[in-house]
């Protein structure tokens, strides 16, 4: 056994070298021959050499054997390369994979707490977030701050905001309202989120609606009618004018140009101006759904609590310039809304000069005059501001007094069933509100119909409304803020309150008529009517 593994040791290591090599080691290990070449005609060496010649003749004769075979060594080099080709390309997706986990992550952490995207044409100055620093108007550092100021959440205030051209949603009920002067106007009401919404930055941006000029009075604080019409009594020539489309004129960049003005950044200037306007839209059905298709640009919606207050504000020049024109040719000048008034006590004051001047500047400032309402009125006819008379004293015309006063008259005596006044609304509500129109603008007068009113309320067990003009000081209980709004995919964006309650309304009124039809009973008065019907 022992002498066989010997055996065997030895053809390996005459393998791996060579017989003569094997025999020079055992030499040397015997001590037989020295271990370098120390006698003359050493063949250690060269036995060592040749054994180094030997091995490296293999190896080219393998090489060359290799290199014979072209198609087999092109095999190698392509299989070779596809692995380090598939290994690279493993790499590089679990790197991408890493990087869109993370930026998704990112993106996810950023929508919860900013506003980066509002839809196409709209998002260009998000990215700014600079205020003016002299700005003596209350400025916000980003939109979340804005959110937390005006007590909604970040996604609330997105849902607000986000451009729709196409949309399930819709943030305003429209309707019509017939005009005094013939046609109709068109009413956008806010739901009731926006709206709170809306109220919030009426007073906590645009500071109540007082900043204005002084020659403004149309939905400003402790200003009115009446005070539009005073500084015009006992005037020689009233001239009115009446600006055109006034509302719908003013574009959602005028109006983020007035926040931009106000000190506000690019971003929060978007948001706002977003918030508080609104394009026209078509109503369509398709598929069992109702669909809201913008229609034209943005621009102030004629129902929105912020409206009149960014009127004033985008007037201030126009009032200026207007005042100072005034002034030059001897006019007293006031504004109410898209009603302008100058007068002069002056018999014979310059009054092609004056209309002249004043048709140049208000082209000037992007409005039209609506030459249909354009009137001269001098002192031998009856001269009306915003409907009120002011030749001599102030008043409510005696026209329509006398109509009043005989509907008052046919109510007191046959009842109130058949009989209407205005423009609609139940018959009770309407007599109260004009009489403490008159009583507004004429007390002595105003304060016997008022009496008559309430008797007629108190005959027919009717409620005398109040009016009131507290605003919501929480937000609806329906707010939206309570989910997360996808603007990128609009298709199967679900619904909001709003949506549900505008769908509400639309189902509830005949479904309501059709049960009073089959019941027999007549349809109940204003003040127990639901909301939709006291339109």
């Amino acid at each position: 056994m022992f002498g066989s593994t010997r055996r065997q040791e030895i053809y390996e290591r005459i393998r791996q070298s060579s017989k003569q090599e094997y025999i020079l080691e055992e030499m040397i290990r015997l001590g037989f021959w020295p271990a370098e070449g120390a006698m003359p005609d050493d063949p250690a060496d060269e036995i060592r050499r040749r054994r180094e010649i030997l091995q490296r003749l293999q190896s080219l004769r393998t090489e060359q054997t290799r290199l014979k075979n072209t198609a087999r060594m092109l095999r190698d080099i392509k299989r070779k390369r596809m692995a380090d080709s598939k290994q690279r390309q493993k790499e590089t997706k679990a790197r991408c994979e890493n990087k869109r986990v993370e930026r998704a992550k990112a993106w996810r952490q950023r929508q919860a707490t900013d506003i980066t995207y509002l839809g196409q044409y709209v998002s260009a100055g998000l990215s700014q977030r600079t205020n003016a620093a002299d700005s003596p108007h209350r400025t916000f550092a980003s939109p979340a701050e804005l959110a937390q100021v005006l007590g909604i959440t970040i996604n609330t205030l997105r849902f607000l905001s986000y451009n729709r051209d196409v949309s399930t949603v819709t943030h305003y009920v429209r309707f019509t309202m017939p005009k005094k002067t013939g046609g109709v106007r068109q009413i956008s009401a806010p739901m009731p989120t926006l709206k709170y919404v809306q109220h919030r930055i009426l007073d906590l941006v645009l500071s109540g609606g007082t900043l204005a000029s002084d020659s403004a009075h149309g939905f400003i604080p402790d200003r009115s009618i009446v005070t539009n019409a005073q500084p015009h009594l006992g005037a020689k020539v009233v001239i009115n004018m009446d600006l055109e489309d006034f509302f719908p004129s003013i574009t959602y960049k005028r109006v983020r140009g007035l926040f931009v003005k106000m000190g506000h950044s690019e971003a929060i200037a978007t948001i706002l101006a977003m918030v508080c306007t609104e394009p026209d839209v078509d109503v369509a059905e398709l598929d069992g759904k109702t669909w809201y298709v913008a229609n034209g640009p943005r621009k102030l919606p004629q129902g929105a609590p912020t409206s009149p207050a960014i009127t004033n504000l985008i007037c201030q020049g126009l009032d200026r310039s207007l005042n100072y024109f005034a002034g030059k040719y001897g006019f007293t000048f006031t504004r109410y809304a898209d009603d302008l008034t100058f007068s002069s006590k002056d018999g014979n004051p310059a009054v092609a000069a004056m209309m002249g001047a004043a048709l140049h500047t208000i082209r000037k400032h992007g409005f039209t005059v609506n030459s249909k309402k354009t009137r001269v009125q001098r002192q031998g006819c009856r001269q009306e501001v915003t409907g009120l008379v002011v030749n001599d004293k102030l008043g409510v015309p005696r026209k329509k007094l006398k109509a009043f006063r005989a509907t008052l008259f046919q109510i007191e005596k046959d009842g109130y069933e058949g009989k209407s006044w205005g423009n609609g609304g139940h018959i009770l509500n309407a007599i109260w509100g004009f009489a403490s129109y008159v009583h507004m603008v004429d007390p002595e007068k105003g304060m016997p119909l008022q009496e008559r009113v309430k008797a007629i309320h108190q005959k027919y067990n009717w409620k005398t409304p109040a009016f009131s003009t507290d605003r919501p000081v929480n937000p609806p209980s329906d707010m939206v803020g309570t989910r997360t709004v996808n603007p990128f995919n609009q298709d199967t964006e679900p619904e909001s309150s709003d949506t549900v309650d505008s769908q509400a309304a639309a189902a509830k009124p005949a479904k309501a008529k059709q049960n009073l039809k089959s019941s027999g009973a007549k349809e109940k008065p204003d003040q127990e009517k639901p909301w939709w019907k006291l339109w």
